[in-house]
């Protein structure tokens, strides 16, 4: 307080620039006596914040005196009086990681005598490095978004040009040849078409504004975040980084689906009301759609899967919202459960498949692996082998060495070489189910020709 004073009858030599006075959201110099300059600096010894001519030219912090050797300068803070233990009015530059509370040197010496204390500087060295760790999951995670954000957008356009659309101009062919008395029923059929149509949409909408908001915190706490890593007020930054480090929503990805394909079962009920001379137009309308070729068809049925952490063994670790499997030398703490695989590892997805689906990208990163298409509720238990004899499943097997398939005891050697993603097409209208390797294209391994049941499961065995 008697060096601010003494500052301050000094005064100022010369008038600054306006843009150097201290507005609001600015720290105000302490010594100036008059219109109040920018601070630069604050002291963390003498609890004053300096603007550049104090600081400069009538403090001896930039000088040689011995009394001012041990004084911290920081960048100009309001916050000074948070820096100083409150029982022994000394600067906080320690911190008890016993208690996980910041103290002074006289503390270290009295109620935390024997605790885990390190310096401030070397705890916020120590935590730095958790500091890039989540500024690269937030980015992770930013791009995960942004790629579902398109997927979804993507679904928006395809129902709004194809699905709803197509309904609507199939429906007003066989309608143009009623007769006048069923105009009303029409008129009700066209109605429940937009209204399922506006549903999905505004569904998807909803989501996308979701993700959008997401998005825009995680993008928020990873500026924070940046701007926190080059601050050298140590204090500040241990006290920012726990609550900046609090993830805004869920770790845990929620499993983002848009029915790109709506269903329009109510309409074909209602249109069965109508007379059989109707139903046979109707029928021989209707075009049976050709089995995808490319990958972008292909990507038209592509699913986003969920894996069931109920059914995952105790050395499988579930990551990326439930829809990341691998091997871990740890046992994972999941809760007991009937359905979990307790002999194999293995672990079963959650969403059943009840018509046409195509699991694209899944990766194949192990040796010995299978992806198997199964019926729902079999071999929960994890018997392995049950998979190569049972005539309920069908799983192809992939290694280093090249691909097998196994279905009802029977073995077939797949001579196409398998790349790392593998591509499972179900086609429950055809009956059958493909094995495909993903690349820039889509190479068919294996196929089968059968009568599925639904509902039907993926299992990934390890």
């Amino acid at each position: 307080a008697e060096l601010v004073e003494n500052l301050k009858k000094t005064g100022l030599q010369a008038a600054p620039p306006t843009h150097y006075y201290a507005g609001p959201g600015d720290v105000a110099c302490d010594v100036c006596t008059e219109r109040k300059l920018k601070s630069v600096k604050s002291c963390l010894v003498c609890l004053v914040s300096y603007c550049e001519t104090h600081l400069q030219q009538q403090t001896p912090h930039y000088t040689f005196w011995r009394s001012f050797k041990k004084h911290k300068l920081v960048k100009a803070s309001t916050q000074l009086e948070e820096k100083i233990c409150s029982r022994h009015d000394k600067l906080l530059e320690m911190y008890c990681r016993t208690d996980q509370q910041f103290i002074c040197l006289l503390c270290v010496v009295g109620e935390h005598k024997g605790h885990d204390t390190v310096t401030a500087e070397s705890e916020r060295t120590e935590i730095q490095s958790q500091l890039a760790e989540k500024q690269q999951k937030f980015k992770q995670r930013i791009q995960m978004r942004e790629k579902e954000t398109q997927e979804v957008r993507h679904a928006v356009n395809v129902i709004a040009k194809n699905s709803a659309q197509a309904a609507v101009e199939d429906s007003e062919k066989i309608i143009t040849r009623l007769i006048h008395s069923i105009e009303r029923r029409w008129s009700e059929v066209k109605e429940q078409i937009r209204a399922q149509e506006k549903a999905e949409v505004s569904r998807a909408e909803r989501l996308l504004k979701q993700l959008e908001q997401e998005m825009s915190e995680l993008r928020r706490r990873e500026a924070e975040l940046e701007q926190l890593s080059h601050t050298d007020d140590n204090i500040t930054f241990l006290q920012s980084f726990q609550s900046l480090c609090v993830s805004p929503g869920s770790e845990a990805l929620p499993c983002i689906t848009v029915n790109q394909h709506i269903s329009f079962e109510d309409v074909k009920k209602s249109v069965s009301g109508l007379k059989c001379q109707v139903e046979k137009i109707y029928i021989t309308c209707q075009e049976t759609r050709p089995e995808p070729k490319t990958r972008e068809e292909f990507l038209e049925y592509s699913c986003q899967l969920t894996l069931d952490p109920n059914t995952a063994h105790k050395y499988l670790c579930l990551s990326e919202g439930n829809r990341k499997v691998t091997w871990s030398n740890k046992v994972q703490s999941y809760p007991d459960h009937p359905d979990r695989c307790t002999l194999y590892p293995q672990v079963l997805c959650r969403e059943g498949l009840c018509r046409e689906g195509l699991l694209l990208g899944g990766r194949v990163e192990w040796v010995g692996g299978k992806i198997v298409v199964s019926y729902k509720g079999t071999s929960r238990g994890g018997f392995d082998e049950w998979f190569i004899i049972s005539n309920q499943a069908w799983c192809l097997m992939c290694s280093v060495f090249g691909c097998s398939f196994y279905h009802n005891s029977k073995r077939t050697d797949i001579s196409v070489p398998c790349f790392i993603r593998v591509g499972v097409y179900l086609d429950h209208r055809a009956g059958t189910v493909s094995f495909y390797s993903v690349s820039d294209t889509m190479t068919l391994l294996h196929r089968v020709q059968t009568t599925f049941t639904p509902p039907l499961s993926w299992v990934f065995c390890l």
